[in-house]
Order: structure tokens, then C-alpha cells, then sequence
């Protein structure tokens, strides 16, 4: 399977704006935010939450071993996932950052779970909005993101809008 060094690199850094965004998502999330859905059929804050997480655990296992294998695991409070989805994005973005053949091309990882996780980090930014705590809009263009950095603490908003 493909080690592209370029798609590494760029997927390092996906991994790095997911980490930016999510925080910024997760961060000051009010009590009880857990629960906050947008409809009965829809999923709570915090199902995105651990859904995100077990697509990070997911790619982990797709990256160093080529295979499937899933697990849904129910985040207990918002505390303890959040603190999962830096520790699962630390190790994905340790094994990209190897020399560890790859079990899949970076681009598959990127359209499959990662992507997955882009788009449920904006489910919970927007279920943040209705939830009366809107997460501050941005010039993502201008923040300061940066390849490996993809724990809790994150660059400070650089141009965040009024």
C-alpha cells in the first residue's frame, strides 16, 4: 500500500484543523450539553461526540493494520470525550507521522473518517447554536494550525468575528 509522503503530510494537517475546530467546538460547552439534540431521531451532542471518537479509533485500525473493525463506545460525560478525541487524534496523527506502512492510501482515510469527523464537528457546532452557546465564527484561513498539533491546547483565535 501507498506511503505518500505528500498525502502524510497533508492529512497530518487535516488532522491538525479537526483538532483546532473540534476544540474550539467542544470548549465551554454548557451543562447538560451532553444531551442536546436537534430532533427526536437525530443524535445528542454527546452520540457526535463518541461517534467522532470511534471514527478516529476506526481509521487508527484501518491505518496500521489495512482491516475493519468498528466499536461503538458511549461517551460518559463530556469531560472524558472530549478528552478522548485528542487522544484518539494524537495517535492517528503518530502513526501518520511514522515510517508505518500505511494499510490504506492517506486519501481513504481523508474521505472516509476523517471527512466523517469534519462533518459531525459542525453537527455539534451547530447543535451548540440551538443549544443557546454558539461557538465564535472565524477566519479559519487566518488561524494559526499547524501539522502534529492536535491535542487540548491550541493556538488562540486570531481573527475571530464580532
Amino acid at each position: 500500500m501507498p506511503t505518500d509522503a505528500d498525502g502524510r503530510r497533508f492529512l497530518r494537517h487535516t488532522l491538525a484543523t479537526l483538532a483546532y475546530r473540534g476544540g474550539k467546538t467542544l470548549r465551554g460547552a454548557p451543562p447538560g450539553f451532553i444531551d442536546a439534540r436537534a430532533g427526536d431521531t437525530s443524535r445528542t451532542a454527546g452520540e457526535l461526540l463518541g461517534h467522532i471518537c470511534d471514527l478516529m479509533d476506526w481509521a487508527l485500525v484501518y491505518a496500521t493494520e489495512g482491516r475493519h473493525e468498528w466499536h461503538d463506545r458511549a461517551v460518559r460525560s463530556w469531560g472524558e470525550g472530549t478528552e478522548r478525541f485528542f487522544e484518539a487524534l494524537a495517535r492517528l496523527d503518530a502513526c501518520l507521522a511514522s515510517d508505518t506502512p500505511l494499510g490504506l492510501p492517506a486519501e481513504e482515510l481523508f474521505q472516509g473518517p476523517v471527512a466523517d469527523a469534519l462533518t459531525h464537528v459542525g453537527q455539534v457546532a451547530l447543535l451548540r447554536r440551538l443549544a443557546g452557546s454558539p461557538v465564535r465564527g472565524e477566519n479559519y484561513l487566518r488561524a494559526e494550525i499547524a501539522a502534529g498539533r492536535v491535542g487540548p491546547e491550541q493556538s488562540a483565535p486570531r481573527r475571530e468575528f464580532e
